[in-house]
């Protein structure tokens, strides 16, 4: 394996090199152009699938003589057949973005690229994405961005949204606007707060990010009735989804180190415990058909050209059903950018070389191919094909995104029980602030085009009278002439909605913060603009990354704070109904927001989660970090108050092992007890063993409202180098005023309570694990033990 294309091809069995796409003429395929209109023939009639008989005929061929076209065939007898009918060239102008077809066989051009992180989205490099927005679908819904959608720690919202927005991809797709396969969502832990992608992330915890992508996957590609199917490379699917970006990275541009040149290196202890777990759980519980690797190396190894990553374990560890990307041109990074191998352009011609078989396109083709018959393209979906434009930007996703961007806000501050706001009392309000009239920085990034806006302004329009000052042209905010105006309508209003924050010019993909703090002149603003109010002072922030805004949760001239994320397009409405009361917040931050001294601390560019004592570098996320915060992860306030009252609760597990059954050693503090048997591989254990336990939550105010169960674990005491909590489970539930609602858990040990030790070994502890339910309102201690072995 000296040589890169010998690595791509027969370790990885890469299947969409956009590199070598780059150079090619692309058209859009949709369903609509089936046809082969690159000169040879130009379709007279729509074709909603390649395998009709029409259409064959219309090429001058006959499909009967295709047994790739025949349905009664296995996908494994038909795709063969596809891919023996092609030259060596052919095949490999099939293994781009863009897939060219081959005419003379009657297999279309075919569009790979299209993106769907909350909504359906047209953002790419021209000319290779298929999906696209014009007169006749003006738009498609924009929900919140994924790091505000996860704050409202709901899994079936996360699912519906995925649902809705697979609905809206297949309508394009049968307008002719859209492809079927999305290289979406991005499952990165957000490891640094300066990261520039969080806001396209479900946070911080490696399992809340698992969790989102297999629910949102499922959404994406689930076809009702078919969702058990046991032979998973036969399984329908409503359209692909891809996992990305894998793995371990999460630097974009920080100081001048850029993503394309950056080596991350990583302990294989946190690779397993942090920066793989998502990916693992995507492919295993997801069931996703694509994983996309990243631009950058991993301990000296592009991510994109690992056996181990990729062939070793995503598709044998993990059994991957689909096929691996790699990430735009990242082919050529490795080429041009990272020098890897030194390879030079002539060695990509692999086969005619003699460096790799031929056999192994065949395999990429292959896992291509099945994608493809599954999702219909060869034999088409009646099931979506009543699909139109009805179905984009319905007013029930208008409504969905409504609501996900207002389970998502999180209240984090109420002075007073300032909110919600009265609108019978507060009849005029001054929104001011560089976010006040919000448009596209609602929407974030790989938004495409909305079907509309709700501003703040709209949104506060509809509960009384709105006075506008900006405040601050842009979120720069470079000077301060606009304070003056934006204090004077303060000072009329009877109440003010400060709406501020960052946007794509601070964190974004290839922009990663320096600071966390709020541009220019912003903190000024909030601060006289408070202190001239005549009513209360109500801060919005929207933002992806934490921000340091303890001079505003220390003023008392500010009585609420809201965070907001990037809420999507109907973001001002959202926004308005929660200060207003027509909506209880319940969202809970899904980031840990460091205090600014953070990043004076340690360089973003360091890899490992655990503290360095050696460098005094401190540890990093909510698990291994001790020090104060702004707000912490988990955080979020609501307009009434619950109460825990733990109800059932099992409180030991005695595990008998066999003789093939071995105890593990766990290094320890000095002072600490050390169990009997310390610790069993957790790949030795069956993994059947479960501890149940049942929470009443009690609204004992006077709103309805939702609540959010989240259930963290800490290890036994002693053990080096464990995280100080962990999140083990989590539900949403809506108990009205007055009321209770009783919460059931079963998890399972080896996932909740194992750990991975500096070996990288997964191991189930013996000794006293805790259990604890919300901010430590209740806890108890569960019991583990093991039996039978030495």
């Amino acid at each position: 394996m000296a040589k890169l294309s010998f690595l791509l091809f027969f370790t990885l069995s890469l299947l969409v090199l956009s590199a070598s796409a780059r150079n090619v003429a692309s058209k859009k395929l949709t369903s609509s152009t089936l046809g082969l209109d690159n000169g040879v023939f130009k379709p007279t009639r729509n074709y909603t699938h390649v395998c009709d008989a029409s259409r064959f005929a219309d090429l001058g061929l006959d499909m009967k003589d295709f047994a790739f076209c025949d349905s009664s065939l296995s996908y494994e007898i038909r795709v063969k057949d596809l891919i023996d009918r092609m030259t060596l060239a052919e095949k490999v102008q099939q293994i781009g973005d863009t897939a060219l077809g081959v005419a003379r066989i009657g297999l279309p051009k075919y569009e790979w690229w299209s993106e769907a992180l909350h909504g359906v989205s047209n953002v790419g490099q021209q000319g290779s994405v298929a999906s696209f927005f014009d007169d006749v679908v003006p738009g498609a819904t924009s929900f919140p961005t994924v790091i505000l959608t996860t704050a409202s720690f709901n899994e079936s919202m996360w699912k519906t949204i995925g649902e809705a927005v697979s609905t809206e991809a297949r309508a394009m797709h049968n307008l002719g606007h859209a492809g079927l396969t999305y290289w979406s969502p991005n499952i990165n832990v957000v490891r640094d707060p300066r990261w520039g992608r969080a806001l396209e992330t479900p946070g911080e915890d490696p399992y809340v990010v698992g969790r989102y992508a297999v629910n949102y996957v499922r959404g994406l590609q689930d076809v009702e009735g078919t969702e058990n199917t046991t032979d998973l490379n036969h399984r329908p699917l409503k359209v692909a989804a891809c996992c990305k970006h894998y793995a371990a990275y999460d630097v974009d541009n920080w100081l001048g180190v850029d993503r394309y040149h950056f080596d991350s290196r990583v302990t294989e202890q946190d690779m397993v415990e942090t920066f793989l777990r998502p990916f693992e759980m995507c492919v295993k519980d997801g069931d996703v058909t694509s994983v996309m690797c990243s631009y950058n190396r991993v301990n000296g190894i592009p991510a994109c050209a690992d056996p181990k990553l990729l062939k070793d374990t995503i598709r044998g560890e993990w059994d991957l059903h689909g096929y691996i990307v790699s990430d735009c041109d990242s082919i050529e990074v490795m080429l041009d950018n990272q020098k890897w191998l030194n390879d030079e352009p002539e060695d990509a011609s692999a086969v005619v070389r003699g460096k790799v078989r031929e056999a192994e396109i065949d395999k990429a083709l292959k896992n291509l191919y099945f994608v493809l018959m599954r999702l219909g393209f060869f034999d088409g979906s009646p099931k979506f094909s009543s699909l139109g434009s009805e179905n984009v930007c319905s007013l029930e996703h208008i409504r969905l995104a409504t609501e996900a961007a207002r389970e998502g806000i999180v209240l984090l501050k109420n002075d007073d029980e300032t909110l919600p706001l009265n609108h019978h009392k507060f009849k005029t309000v001054a929104v001011v602030g560089p976010h006040a009239n919000a448009t596209t920085v609602m929407i974030g990034n790989y938004a495409g085009v909305p079907c509309q806006y709700t501003t703040p302004i709209d949104g506060f329009s509809a509960y009384g009278r709105v006075i506008h000052e900006m405040g601050c042209s842009d979120v720069a905010c470079k000077n301060d002439t606009l304070i003056f105006p934006a204090m004077k309508a303060a000072k009329k209003a009877d109440a003010t909605i400060l709406v501020v924050g960052i946007d794509l010019t601070v964190e974004a993909e290839s922009l990663d913060r320096v600071d966390l703090l709020l541009p220019g002149y912003q903190t000024q603003l909030i601060s006289q603009v408070a202190a001239a109010s005549k009513g209360p002072v109500v801060l919005v922030v929207m933002s992806a990354g934490g921000v340091d805004i303890s001079f505003a949760k220390n003023d008392p001239n500010i009585k609420a704070i809201l965070w907001a994320g990037y809420p999507g397009e109907e973001g001002g409405r959202a926004i308005a109904d929660v200060v207003f009361g027509s909506y209880n917040p319940g969202g809970r931050l899904p980031l840990t927001w460091y205090e600014s001294n953070y990043v004076d601390m340690l360089p973003m560019t360091s890899l490992p989660l655990r503290p360095i004592d050696s460098l005094s570098y401190p540890g990093r996320t909510y698990k291994f970090f001790n020090g104060s915060t702004v707000y912490p992860f988990g955080y979020g306030l609501s307009y009434t108050n619950f109460t825990y009252k733990l109800t059932s609760a099992q409180r030991s597990l005695h595990i008998e092992l066999n003789k093939f059954q071995h105890c593990r050693d766990i290094t320890y503090t000095e002072d600490a007890f050390r169990p009997p048997c310390p610790a069993v591989l957790i790949d030795d254990l069956s993994c059947d063993d479960h501890f149940e336990f049942e929470v009443e939550v009690q609204n004992i105010g006077k709103r309805d409202g939702s609540e959010v169960v989240m259930v963290y674990w800490t290890p036994p005491a002693g053990i080096i180098g464990a995280p100080l909590k962990q999140l083990i489970g989590f539900q949403k539930v809506f108990v009205p005023a007055g009321g209770s609602e009783k919460v059931k858990f079963d998890l399972n040990a080896c996932k909740s309570l194992g750990i991975v030790d500096y070996t990288a070994y997964r191991l189930l502890p013996a000794g006293g694990h805790s259990i604890v339910i919300g901010d430590d309102v209740v806890s108890f201690p569960v019991q583990v033990s093991f039996h039978g072995s030495v």
